[in-house]
């Protein structure tokens, strides 16, 4: 069975995100065409921050992203370089932005840690540590 767990010099993790971006004003301008060049935009900004994208989709206002990522990172990192790439890309392929403005993304966004054991029976492991003498 292959392990899940990243493995630094320093380091052993399981630190997997969902994380939702929606366009600016909500707008409804995405097509296949658009969002597969934002999954390639996210993947090529993956490799060189030294991330990965497990999985992504979207809609004509929104994209999902499955996201595994080493300690190292903050996830304000990663979601403000692959938000800024894509919208420079996006741009460069004559895709139109809301309202014609320079910004793709709304400033917002939704994340979420994903995985691992439910929050009671991590409760319930910590409780049940032995105490010292």
């Amino acid at each position: 069975m292959a392990s899940s767990l990243r493995k630094e010099r320093h380091s052993v993790s399981d630190l997997k995100i969902h994380l939702v971006c929606v366009t600016k004003y909500r707008r409804k301008i995405f097509t296949n065409e658009s969002l597969d060049l934002i999954r390639k935009s996210f993947v090529e900004v993956s490799k060189k921050m030294d991330f990965n994208v497990l999985e992504f989709n979207g809609e004509s206002d929104h994209i999902h992203v499955l996201i595994e990522f080493p300690p190292k990172l903050s996830i304000s990192q990663i979601v403000n370089a692959l938000k800024g790439v894509s919208s420079r890309r996006y741009g460069q392929a004559g895709y139109p932005k809301p309202y014609g403005k320079q910004a793709l993304w709304s400033p917002s966004y939704f994340v979420s840690s994903i995985g691992g054991a439910p929050l009671e029976v991590l409760k319930k492991y910590i409780q049940d540590q032995e105490k010292p003498c």
